[in-house]
């Protein structure tokens, strides 16, 4: 019996026509509702989709015979990829699909917040010749800061030097030199706010860049700065920019996402005639829509047909039987990756991956690939894969080492990822699989640890002195945060000591604020897993 695969969002005819040239029975229904979904999904064996669709836990429950999801498009916050994940289900995207579309919309938005080109476009229909009102002004010379040096926008500051704009731009993952070799100058979010002159961001939507630009960035603009977003609702504080249109700081604001979406009829933006608004267009072109739908598709037949495995957010590309026995290291590395980013924090120019004991016994190459999934996904907008991301991290300037090692310590087997600084220091984690299979974080540098690498963890560097632990537990305790494990390290009495806490409920940035500030505690971080 030939597979079946539903389409249920509107995606090019030439997507459609490949999958039916495979062989398959293609079933298009891009007005499918989410209960009909629930119900008809058990019929089929590959699902394609856009951002309309939603594939929920309750979707993939009703799957039983699903094998592979497919997104014509690169983010995939639209399908609970951990119920997928959990179910064998691989989770296919198109990573560079909008790359171009994106980064010509935003300068495309850069063009229209100087001229006023809708307002004026606007006013000439209405019979109007207000040619004294749309004074506008030029690009040439101005400064365009770049918050995310991702590939949208670095693709953005290529176009900008087109147009002989001065670049800023902040990343706090990307190295010096490859900032520099892109002739633009490396800067903070608040040097940017002070001193550009048009200001666009291009990072993920996360914890760490969720109102990155929000009151006192805006406290520091010079009057008549002009804004940008065309990567995600909520990296810009709205409320923030609202107040400081109203109040004339920002002269102008281009926005083509919203934190929420569709934008409600009643928002004030849309009674600002200082504000372009767009309807997530960033990825509307008929080439992205055509490339996007004609990738999904491709990968789609290749893994129905062969088994091929390309651009899966949650496998790598390996043999089926092999990626069964090696899926735990690739878990487990995918951890370790997350952890030693955000333990580090800052650019990074090597990244080498250790192999000691049993993991031997398997490739090794996707147990790396999976390190460095791990590694970039906090630092990195947009979806990052088993197939994007060694590229990805090229881009950045990350070189990439692999190695056996003959440091095996009590562990039958372990994996240690090793970051090295731009200025050469180093920073490493080490882990391994218990009974072959449970994930644990045991090294930390120079301290030895058993740490359940899952959920929020509460990363302490402090003086080795009675009444660190209590003090920290009363405080997390005194603010209804619940420790579901502790584990700490040292590498001798009265020496600096790490404790490692995964607690239960968020820790805000205040009261990580307030666990730094205890006595003989050296550093706080929350780290995400």
């Amino acid at each position: 019996m030939a597979a079946r695969i539903l389409v249920s969002d509107k995606i090019s005819s030439e997507g459609v026509e490949i999958l039916k040239a495979g062989g398959f029975e293609v079933d298009v229904k891009p007005d499918i509702t989410p209960e009909e979904l629930e119900k008809e999904i058990a019929h089929y064996d590959a699902l394609v989709i856009r951002s309309r669709t939603n594939v929920t836990k309750a979707v993939i429950a009703n799957a039983d015979r699903l094998r592979v999801i497919g997104r014509a498009g690169v983010g995939v916050d639209n399908v609970d990829v951990p119920a997928a994940t959990k179910r064998g289900i691989i989770v296919m995207n198109t990573p560079d699909g909008n790359t171009i579309s994106t980064a010509e919309q935003t300068m495309a938005m850069l063009l229209a917040v100087a001229r006023s080109i809708p307002q004026a476009d606007r006013s000439m229909h209405e019979g109007k010749w207000d040619k004294k009102k749309f004074v506008g002004v030029e690009l040439y010379n101005k400064v365009l800061g770049i918050i995310g040096m991702g590939r949208i926008g670095t693709a953005v500051a290529r176009r900008a030097l087109g147009f002989e704009m001065r670049v800023m731009a902040y990343d706090p993952y990307i190295p010096a030199d490859a900032v520099k070799r892109l002739g633009i100058q490396q800067a903070s979010v608040d040097e940017i706010c002070a001193t550009a002159d048009f200001i666009t961001v291009h990072t993920p939507i996360n914890d760490a860049t969720r109102g990155i630009i929000g009151p006192k960035q805006f406290g520091l603009m010079k009057k008549g700065v002009r804004i940008v977003n065309c990567a995600r609702g909520g990296i810009i504080d709205e409320a923030a920019l609202l107040e400081a249109l109203k109040a004339g700081t920002v002269a102008g604001a281009a926005l083509d996402v919203f934190t929420v979406e569709p934008l409600p009829e009643d928002h004030p933006f849309r009674s600002m005639d200082n504000v372009i608004l767009t309807p997530h267009l960033g990825a509307s072109t008929s080439e992205a829509q055509e490339g996007v739908a004609r990738d999904v598709a491709v990968q789609i037949v290749a893994y129905l047909s062969g088994g091929t495995i390309r651009n899966a957010v949650n496998t790598p590309s390996v043999d089926p039987a092999v990626l069964e026995q090696v899926r735990p290291y690739l878990d487990l590395a995918q951890r370790m990756g997350r952890f030693l980013c955000q333990y580090v924090n800052r650019p990074v120019k090597c990244l080498r991956v250790y192999y000691s004991g049993s993991v031997l016994d398997y490739p090794t190459a996707p147990i790396t690939t999976a390190a460095i999934v791990g590694f970039m996904e906090p630092m990195t907008e947009g979806a990052v894969n088993f197939v994007n991301a060694p590229i990805i991290a090229r881009e950045r300037g990350v070189e990439i080492v692999e190695e056996k090692s003959s440091k095996i310590y009590e562990f039958a087997n372990l994996i240690t990822l090793e970051a090295e600084a731009e200025d050469g220091t180093k920073n490493w984690v080490g882990g391994t699989l218990i009974h072959s299979k449970t994930p644990r974080i045991v090294l930390l540098n120079d301290k030895f640890f058993d740490v359940v690498p899952e959920g929020l963890l509460l990363v302490i560097e402090n003086r080795d002195v009675p009444g660190i632990i209590g003090s920290v537990a009363t405080l997390l305790g005194q603010h209804q945060i619940n420790i579901a494990q502790m584990t700490w390290g040292r590498t001798g009495p009265g020496s600096d000591a790490i404790t490692i806490i995964n607690v239960d409920q968020e820790v805000s940035a205040e009261l990580l604020g307030e666990v730094a500030r205890l006595p003989n505690i050296l550093s706080a971080r929350l780290i995400r897993i």
